[in-house]
C-alpha cells in the first residue's frame, strides 16, 4: 500500500474549501452601480440613509437591486446602466451640489457574502474601464517655493548673527537682502553662504545707496530643483493613490513637466481628483496677543509685521509674519484622539524639532496658531469661457496656549474627526512639492474592457476545453486527476488574487493561462516518470512513489527559475507588466501546491490504499 499522511490530504482539502470560499464572488459578476457620499464630510449611517434614496428613486419609478451602506458611503445597485444614469440624474436633480455621486459597479454578490467580507478580484483599468488623469507639474513654482524656504533660513541665520537689515525680498531668480550697515556685508554673506553654499552671492547696492546682497540660483541648480519637484510629486500622488485604497492604480512621468494617473475601478471619482490635486501644508506661528484682531479688519490697518488670517469659525485673527515651521519639516502626522477629541499627532524632523523647542521655551503662556493651507486648481467660467484660476484657502484650524516645551512630537487638536483623518493622510503621503493641475481628464468607459474580458475568459475556456481531453486521452484515469487539479489550481489562484486585492488586467489573464500551462507541465513530468517506473518493472505502489520524488528537482528547478523572472518584473516593471508578473508568481506558488500536494492527495485515495493494484491507468 501507498498511503498519502493523512495530515498532508486534510491540509490540501482545507486549503481548497477556504479557496472556494474566497473565490465564491467571482462567480456573481457585477452590475452598474452609484456610490453616494456627502460633499461635506459626512458618513452616512445605518439603513435610514439607504430608505432616503430607495424611496426617492421609487417615486420616479427608478428601482435599483439591492442597496446597503459600506464605509460611509450608500451603495444603490441597478440592472442596466441606463438604469443607473437615470437615477443618478434623480439624485442630482433632488439635492443639487450635496452628494458626490460616483458611477461605479458593484458586486451581485448576495448580502451574507458580503457580510464575511468577501470581494470579487478587483479588475485593472484595461478591463473594467477608470478614470486617466494628466497632471502639469507647475516647476516655476517649485522654484518659487525653494526660494521662499530660503528667505525664511536667511532671516533666522541673520537674526542668529544679530545682523541687522531692512529687506529680504524674492524676485523671479533669487533673492535680494537689504542690510542696514554696509560694513557687516561680509559677515552677512559669510551666514548666509552658511545656510546654502551651492548658492550664488553677488554684492551690491541699491537705488538709496544700502548694501545688498544678491542671491541667486543657477541653471543647473534650476532644472534640478524642477526634477526633484516632479519625482517627489510622483511620490507623494502614488503615497495619495495608495492611501486612498485605489488598487493597482499608475502613476508615471509624461514627457518634461507632466504626470500620468491611471486609476482602475476608481470608487468615488470626484473625491479622488480632489485629494490627488490639493496642496495642503501646515505653518506655525505665534499669535500677536498684544494687537486687537477685529480692529485690523475693520480698518483695514495690520500692524506691521503681522498677517490677518480667520479661522473656522470666520473669526480674524492676527498672527506673527515669522513661520516658527512648516509642513515640508514634518516627518509624520496620525489621526488619533486627545481626551476623547480628534487630533493629529505630528513628528518633525531635527530642525524643525530645535525651532520648535527654542520658541516653546522662549513663549511659555503665549498663544501659537496652527494654519492650514490649501492650494488647488479650479475651472471657472469667464465671459462664457472655461478659465483655470488658482485659488488658495488659507485659515487657522488651531490657536493653543503654550504651556510646556516641546519639540519634535506634539499634537493638533480642534480638528472634526474627518479633517483630522483627511490631514494626517495628506501630511504622511507627503506634501506636493510644487503646485499641479489638470490638463487631461479622460473616463474609460467599461465596454471595451468587457470586451476583452468576453474574449480573454473565451480562449481560456477554449484552451481549457483542448487540455482537459488531450489529459484524458493520453494518461486516461491519471489524466482525469490532472483535470481535477488544474482547477483547483484556477479556483487556488483566484483566491489568492481575491484575497491580496490585486487587480486583474488583460496581461493577468495572459498570465493566468500560462499558469495552466504550467501546471499541466509539472503533471505531464510527474507521469512520464510514473510511466517509466512502470517500464523498469517495478510495482505500482512503487512507481507511484518514485513518481513524485524523482519528478520533485525538475518540476522544482522550472518553477524556480520562472519564479525568479516573475519577481524581477514584479520589481521594474511598470503597469501591465507588473500585474502579468504578480499573476504569474502567486500562479506559480498554487501550481507547487496543488500539483505536487494536490495530485498525491487524489491518486493516494484512488489508488493509494489498495492492497494490489494490477494496472495503472496512465
Amino acid at each position: 500500500m501507498n498511503r498519502y499522511p493523512l495530515w498532508k490530504s486534510l491540509l490540501f482539502a482545507g486549503v481548497m474549501l477556504l479557496a472556494l470560499v474566497l473565490a465564491l464572488p467571482n462567480l456573481f459578476g457585477e452590475a452598474p452601480a452609484l456610490q453616494l457620499s456627502r460633499k461635506d464630510g459626512q458618513l452616512f449611517v445605518g439603513q435610514t440613509a439607504v430608505d432616503q434614496f430607495r424611496d426617492l428613486l421609487v417615486a420616479d419609478k427608478v428601482i435599483p437591486d439591492t442597496s446597503f451602506v459600506q464605509q460611509g458611503r450608500v451603495t444603490l445597485r441597478f440592472a442596466d446602466v441606463p438604469t443607473q444614469l437615470k437615477a443618478r440624474d434623480v439624485i442630482e436633480a433632488s439635492a443639487p451640489g450635496t452628494y458626490a455621486i460616483a458611477t461605479t459597479f458593484a458586486s451581485r454578490a448576495p448580502e451574507w457574502v458580503r457580510s464575511l467580507g468577501l470581494k470579487p478580484m478587483s479588475l485593472g483599468l484595461d478591463l473594467r474601464g477608470g478614470i486617466y488623469l494628466v497632471y502639469e507639474v507647475d516647476v516655476g513654482g517649485a522654484v518659487k517655493q525653494t526660494l521662499q524656504r530660503l528667505e525664511r533660513d536667511y532671516r533666522l541665520a541673520l537674526r542668529g548673527k544679530n545682523i541687522q537689515y531692512d529687506s529680504i525680498e524674492v524676485s523671479a531668480t533669487g533673492l535680494i537682502v537689504t542690510l542696514r550697515d554696509a560694513s557687516h556685508r561680509e559677515e552677512a554673506r559669510a551666514a548666509l553662504s552658511a545656510v546654502d553654499p551651492n548658492v550664488t552671492l553677488v554684492s551690491g547696492a541699491d537705488a538709496n545707496g544700502l548694501a545688498t546682497v544678491n542671491i541667486s540660483l543657477n541653471e543647473a541648480q534650476v532644472r534640478q530643483r524642477q526634477d526633484f519637484a516632479i519625482q517627489q510629486n510622483i511620490t507623494a500622488l502614488g503615497n495619495r493613490v495608495n492611501a486612498l485604497g485605489v488598487s493597482e492604480a499608475s502613476v508615471q512621468r509624461q514627457g518634461a513637466n507632466r504626470i500620468a494617473v491611471q486609476l482602475p475601478g476608481v470608487q468615488d471619482a470626484s473625491e479622488v481628483v480632489r485629494l490627488l490635486g490639493k496642496t495642503a501644508t501646515l505653518e506655525f506661528r505665534l499669535v500677536d496677543h498684544e494687537a486687537n484682531a477685529f480692529e485690523a479688519q475693520q480698518s483695514g490697518h495690520v500692524p506691521l509685521g503681522t498677517k490677518l488670517y480667520k479661522d473656522r469659525s470666520g473669526r480674524p485673527v492676527l498672527l506673527k509674519r515669522d513661520v516658527i515651521v512648516t509642513g515640508e519639516q514634518l516627518t509624520d502626522a496620525t489621526s488619533t484622539l486627545q481626551q476623547g477629541e480628534p487630533a493629529v499627532s505630528v513628528r518633525l524632523d531635527g530642525r524643525g524639532g530645535e525651532e520648535m523647542l527654542r520658541t516653546t521655551r522662549e513663549n511659555l503662556g503665549k498663544p501659537m496658531a496652527v494654519v492650514f493651507i490649501e492650494r488647488e486648481r479650479q475651472l471657472r467660467e469667464q465671459n462664457g469661457a472655461k478659465v483655470a484660476v488658482d485659488v488658495s484657502r488659507e485659515e487657522v484650524i488651531s490657536v493653543a496656549t503654550i504651556n510646556g516645551v516641546f519639540s519634535n512630537q506634539f499634537q493638533i487638536t480642534g480638528l472634526a474627526a474627518r479633517e483630522g483623518q483627511e490631514l494626517a493622510k495628506l501630511l504622511r503621503a507627503g506634501a506636493l512639492a510644487a503646485p499641479v493641475y489638470i490638463v487631461e481628464q479622460r473616463l474609460i468607459g467599461p465596454s471595451l474592457g468587457q470586451d476583452n474580458i468576453d474574449k480573454g475568459v473565451r480562449a481560456l475556456v477554449i484552451g481549457s476545453a483542448a487540455l482537459f481531453l488531450f489529459m484524458a486521452i493520453y494518461y486516461s484515469a491519471f489524466g482525469l486527476v490532472a483535470n481535477v487539479v488544474l482547477l483547483c489550481n484556477v479556483i487556488l489562484l483566484t483566491a489568492c488574487l481575491s484575497l491580496f486585492g490585486a487587480a486583474l488586467t488583460l496581461p493577468g489573464i495572459a498570465g493566468i493561462m500560462l499558469t495552466v500551462g504550467m501546471a499541466v507541465d509539472a503533471n505531464i513530468l510527474i507521469y512520464e516518470r510514473i510511466r517509466e517506473e512502470l517500464r523498469l518493472g517495478n510495482s505500482p505502489h512503487a512507481a507511484i512513489k518514485a513518481g513524485f520524488e524523482k519528478a520533485l528537482s525538475a518540476i522544482a528547478d522550472a518553477n524556480v527559475t520562472t519564479l525568479i523572472a516573475g519577481v524581477v518584473l514584479f520589481l521594474f516593471g511598470t503597469g501591465p507588466i507588473k500585474g502579468f508578473a504578480v499573476v504569474l508568481s502567486v500562479g506559480i506558488l498554487t501550481t507547487l501546491f496543488t500539483a505536487l500536494m494536490g495530485s498525491r492527495t487524489i491518486i493516494g485515495l484512488l489508488w493509494g490504499r489498495r492492497a494490489t493494484i494490477a494496472r495503472l491507468p496512465v
